[in-house]
């Protein structure tokens, strides 16, 4: 089993950047492969970005590919995401998540509480 928990939202005007961190706690967290997801209100989670358990690939939705970045740090038991060129319709609540590596929630199966970004316009 793996907790997950998400940190390093904020407020951020648009044009800004932001580094959200998930911790995982536990020592098997390289074998699993991460991903982000993000629910803005009155919309259903969509898929943000996922990372392989080695962090040799990775994949992100197209209305992030080319601003944010994910990675993993696996002795750190942590994974990242940098947000660069941040727009309003960024603003949501973002959680990472252990388990698959694919833009369906379904295959996911650990998630963390989330942490809210808000970009102002």
């Amino acid at each position: 089993q793996v907790q997950l928990v998400e940190s390093g939202g904020g407020l951020v005007q648009a044009g800004g950047s932001l580094r959200l961190s998930c911790a995982a706690s536990g020592r098997t967290f390289s074998i699993y492969n991460m991903g982000w997801f993000r629910q803005a209100p009155g919309k259903e989670r969509e898929f943000v970005a996922a990372i392989s358990w080695s962090g040799g690939r990775t994949f992100y939705a197209d209305s992030v590919k080319g601003r944010f970045t994910i990675s993993r740090d696996n002795p750190k038991n942590t994974v990242y995401l940098q947000m660069n060129s941040l727009k309003a319709e960024d603003t949501a609540v973002y959680n990472c998540a252990a388990g698959g590596y694919s833009i369906s929630r379904d295959n996911y199966d650990y998630w963390g509480q989330g942490t809210q970004v808000t970009v102002s316009s």
